[in-house]
């Protein structure tokens, strides 16, 4: 009897070999970090996408970037980020995270929901991407900004504790909004739902923030971590985000000062 856990190691491993064995495939110079450790065999054919998207080919590549060279780059993937909340079902929480870096800073992002739309009907087109480019803009999405006035913090849904909470309850928000999944919490940012994500912990990695970081800074938003700290994508860096977690579309500073010291004295770099 094979338990939630065991599917959702195979699904993401199933996910991440196909991402990670196209990506090495066709830019063979990248630095490719993902969650899963993944045995070395060769992927199968049926695993591999060597298509494009043409629309994403018509816009022009921000001048900044146009003497990138491939082996600069590093990129992130999270082959299923919500993988608690996949496993109980609540799919629209899901999503698949691929992040790219460049000089340690996050610079484009695509962010797949593949179960967007499952409560629509049969009849419902399922699965959206989001993706964003620093200098582009972000696209897939109507960007709308949470009501104005209203304090609604994002947080985590599995994994709460007493500092996490004490962090919220000093923001002293309208409302609280628990969802899993990084991914999803920025799309509660950039869609109106949610004016901060808050998550006073260690337990988020590179790979769960690269992606969304990417898709936010490209809209006009912020995440760092709680102490304010911007996070670092070179390919040495540490892979867990020990700080935590502060964002914001708009107003990012208004959050970032009414942190607690003591919950930034407990959260050490």
């Amino acid at each position: 009897q094979a338990g939630p856990n065991d599917l959702q190691t195979k699904a993401d491993r199933l996910v991440q070999m196909s991402i990670c064995a196209s990506l090495a495939r066709k830019f063979p110079k990248v630095t490719i970090i993902g969650e899963e450790e993944l045995p070395a065999d060769d992927v199968t054919e049926d695993l591999i996408e060597d298509g494009h998207c043409e629309e994403i080919l018509k816009k022009p590549c921000p001048a900044q970037y146009t003497g990138i060279k491939e082996e600069e780059l590093v990129i992130w993937v999270d082959p299923l980020d919500g993988t608690k909340e996949y496993t109980e079902g609540l799919l629209d929480h899901v999503t698949v995270l691929i992040g790219i870096a460049y000089g340690g800073k996050a610079i484009a992002g695509v962010i797949n929901q593949p179960y967007y739309n499952y409560e629509a009907g049969a009849n419902a087109v399922l699965g959206r991407t989001i993706w964003g480019v620093l200098g582009m803009g972000a696209f897939g999405f109507q960007l709308t900004e949470a009501p104005a006035g209203k304090h609604i913090v994002v947080t985590t849904r599995s994994h709460s504790s007493a500092l996490v909470n004490e962090c919220i309850t000093a923001l002293n928000p309208d409302h609280v909004i628990r969802v899993g999944g990084a991914g999803n919490k920025i799309i509660q940012l950039i869609e109106g739902k949610a004016s901060a994500y808050v998550f006073a912990s260690p337990g988020c990695k590179k790979w769960d923030t690269c992606a969304p970081e990417a898709i936010l800074h490209a809209v006009g938003g912020k995440i760092t971590d709680i102490r304010g700290n911007s996070f670092q994508y070179n390919k040495e860096v540490k892979h867990m985000n020990s700080a935590g977690v502060l964002a914001a579309l708009r107003n990012y500073d208004y959050y970032a000062s009414r942190i607690p010291n003591t919950v930034k004295e407990s959260l050490v770099p």
